[in-house]
């Protein structure tokens, strides 16, 4: 205690000319102002707004009691603040928001483990407990690894696989999970789709989340847009388009916020609001979550740090470190708190910087640089205290402070009875959800050039090039093994450009993730929608590829032929789109993906029976099972018995040679008539097994590293760890 009393007496004299009561002055330009003659009383915002909540929780001046009562709903917000940013006055004809009912959230000696070397060892949360209640917004801040993300997820019941929580969350005073529909959650990073406007992109959302009929879903798009402060907005791409650039980073995070707007939640979890957005953008994202909180939503979200508009629209605020809470209540508390604990705010600095000074461990290292240097002033004087010893000293300051009795007793207030439990509201059947999603994605495809428009090039640039190499062969016996290579090139090649898809799909797979994560798609619902929306395109490349290098190489003048030739070509492109779904799926990266893939049609390509014919392939691995996995072989196969099964050459004047017998040394085929439908039946069949292996990869490794975990049951508060 000794060296707790030295280190804040140091900290406290350091910085004492700058942060005295009395010499602070008030100012209109700053956010939070100490009123004219109360020196001795914790800094306020003057003129105060009084926000839409069905709680008004007043804590009086000793700190000890609390007073709780209901207060009447108005319409809107009256104002943010004196002398900062007033909400700007509605236009005629204006339609004011719809007022969305909020949920209290309470946590009680939550904590969280991480499985490490030695079981669930690795604590992350320690005992946090606090609470949050409709119109208001409670903020989490601290260092990085703080364990804010992981308090964030824990109380809305999202938390990783590898993480098992011990404690109590609260809704409504009702120790329940909260269902479908009541609650939404934004993760730090989202998936959005560029290529569709805003309004589209909301309104897929929203088809994909709700239940009824689709006009109904445009109202609560229009309130979504509203909301967030969307409208000048929302006829552009998200991501641009040619020379047109997409929106800004802050108007790209309302849009990920307004997609669980659409559900109209009563408690919305983000997570880092402001994370890459720069100051303007960040005042301008909280002006508008304030505004959404005086709706009546709850809002719980994470912050690492903010400038001092920002935060003086906190309401509440959650104070971590290292796991710790240091301190949790009214935001201006939260400087009383730490004027207290000997480490007053100097006016100059702001409120989160000097938080996160004091309890950021990685200043310990800036310290050890600069304990050495001067300057005109004499030391470094703001970065001389140990940020260990002010963690210490902040967090037995909290639990012996009057906060954390009013927290406790704010508590048992809000959970002593129960209030109305929060009802799932219904979802989008999975036959609307496919519906959506394939409609959808067609019209993604067709604005991206690089899904399947890119790949139609390709393909008709290396046809045309295929075709005029080996043009010109005529039908006698000397073309059966160039025709043989020309085939085989074309299958193999096209096969292998087609890797060009892969960001294509990976953007995708992180969609899927994103949806799946807030249980908007499945991954049958999505592997059927990314199906059906790929099978025209595949086909308009199969059929204008093939017709180019069909009639370039010579092959035969006869239709049904040719559309065998298509089918199969086709056949080969669904196999390969699967075969790039599984290795993107397991793998999450371009640049394994492509290697991976690169490697195994490398692989198949060898055995494919051209370089060496199968039969006489070393049996082990190149037989079996590396040939029979080779779609190359069927396709291949197919595709000369299609050509060369009925017909002869002439080997002289009186002697003929079928087409099997002139294809004996090029390649194996079988001397089955019916044998190209069966190859052709194989590549179907493989790419249905393909889809079964996305299926299985989506739902246990895309699904498991977003997966849901369930709030713990009373029975492990006795094991709760301390």
């Amino acid at each position: 205690m000794e060296e707790i009393q030295s280190q804040s007496d140091n900290y406290r004299s350091s910085s004492s000319s700058a942060s005295s009561p009395a010499s602070r002055v008030p100012s209109s330009n700053f956010f939070y102002l100490r009123k004219p003659g109360l020196h001795r009383q914790p800094i306020s915002f003057e003129d105060s707004p009084e926000w839409d909540t069905d709680i008004d929780v007043r804590l009086e001046e000793g700190g000890d009691s609390i007073n709780v009562a209901t207060a009447p709903a108005s319409p809107s917000l009256s104002k943010l603040n004196s002398g900062s940013l007033p909400s700007p006055p509605l236009p005629e004809g204006a339609v004011v928001a719809r007022k969305n009912l909020g949920a209290s959230v309470v946590w009680k000696d939550l904590t969280v483990t991480i499985k490490g070397k030695r079981k669930y060892s690795d604590k992350v949360v320690k005992s946090s407990s606090g609470y949050a209640l409709p119109g208001t917004m409670t903020v989490i801040m601290g260092p990085a690894k703080s364990g804010k993300s992981t308090l964030l997820r824990a109380i809305a019941g999202r938390l990783h696989h590898s993480a098992r929580m011990y404690g109590e969350v609260f809704v409504n005073g009702a120790k329940s999970r909260m269902c479908y529909g009541s609650y939404g959650f934004v993760e730090r990073e989202t998936a959005l789709i560029g290529s569709l406007t805003v309004q589209e992109y909301l309104y897929y959302s929203a088809l994909l989340q709700l239940p009824g009929f689709f006009c109904q879903k445009k109202s609560v798009v229009e309130d979504a847009i509203r909301a967030m402060s969307l409208s000048d907005y929302a006829n552009k791409l998200i991501g641009g388009h040619c020379y047109f650039k997409g929106l800004p980073s802050g108007e790209r995070r309302r849009v990920s916020i307004a997609r669980e707007l659409v559900m109209r939640p009563h408690i919305l979890f983000i997570d880092e609001p402001l994370y890459h957005l720069d100051s303007v953008s960040a005042l301008l994202m909280m002006v508008t979550l304030k505004k959404l909180a005086s709706m009546g939503c709850t809002l719980i979200f994470t912050i690492y740090q903010s400038s001092t508009e920002v935060f003086g629209l906190f309401d509440r605020i959650c104070l971590l470190s290292n796991g710790n809470t240091l301190f949790f209540g009214e935001t201006l508390s939260c400087l009383q708190h730490f004027s207290n604990a000997g480490f007053p705010c100097p006016i100059m600095q702001s409120p989160s910087d000097h938080f996160l000074r004091a309890i950021n461990t990685d200043f310990d290292r800036i310290i050890a640089m600069c304990k050495n240097w001067q300057d005109d002033h004499g030391d470094f004087s703001s970065v001389n205290m140990d940020t260990a010893v002010a963690i210490r000293t902040l967090e037995a300051t909290y639990k012996s402070s009057a906060n954390a009795a009013a927290v406790e007793t704010m508590i048992l207030r809000l959970t002593e009875r129960e209030g109305p439990l929060l009802k799932s509201k219904g979802k989008a059947s999975n036959a609307t959800r496919i519906a959506v999603l394939t409609w959808r994605s067609l019209l993604t495809m067709s604005r991206e050039w690089k899904y399947y428009w890119l790949r139609l090039i390709l393909y008709m640039l290396l046809a045309l090039c295929i075709g005029t190499v080996f043009s010109g062969l005529g039908h006698s016996l000397s073309s059966v093994v160039a025709r043989v290579a020309a085939i085989f090139v074309f299958v193999s090649f096209t096969s292998l450009l087609s890797i060009a898809g892969v960001p294509a799909l990976l953007n995708e797979i992180k969609i899927y993730a994103c949806e799946e994560s807030n249980r908007h798609s499945g991954a049958l619902v999505f592997l059927l929608g990314q199906l059906l929306s790929s099978i025209p395109f595949l086909f308009l490349i199969s059929i204008s590829s093939s017709l180019v290098l069909y009639f370039l190489i010579g092959l035969q003048d006869e239709f049904s032929l040719l559309m065998y030739f298509v089918l199969n070509f086709f056949a080969c492109l669904l196999v390969n789109e699967g075969l790039m779904l599984v290795i993107t799926s397991l793998w999450q990266h371009v640049f394994w993906s492509v290697s991976t893939l690169v490697s195994i049609h490398v692989v198949m390509m060898l055995s494919a029976g051209y370089f060496r014919i199968r039969s006489v392939l070393p049996g082990p691995m190149w037989t079996y099972p590396v040939s029979y996995i080779a779609f190359h072989t069927y396709s291949i196969q197919g595709l000369l018995e299609n050509e060369y099964l009925e017909t002869s050459f002439d080997v002289g004047e009186v002697r003929s040679i079928s087409g099997l017998q002139a294809l004996r040394s090029a390649y194996d085929i079988s001397p089955d008539s019916n044998s190209k439908w069966e190859n052709l039946l194989v590549l179907f069949l493989m790419a249905i097994g393909y889809r079964i292996l996305v299926f299985i990869v989506l739902h246990f490794r895309v699904g498991k590293n977003e997966s849901i975990l369930k709030f713990c049951r009373c029975n492990r508060d006795t094991d709760n760890p301390r």
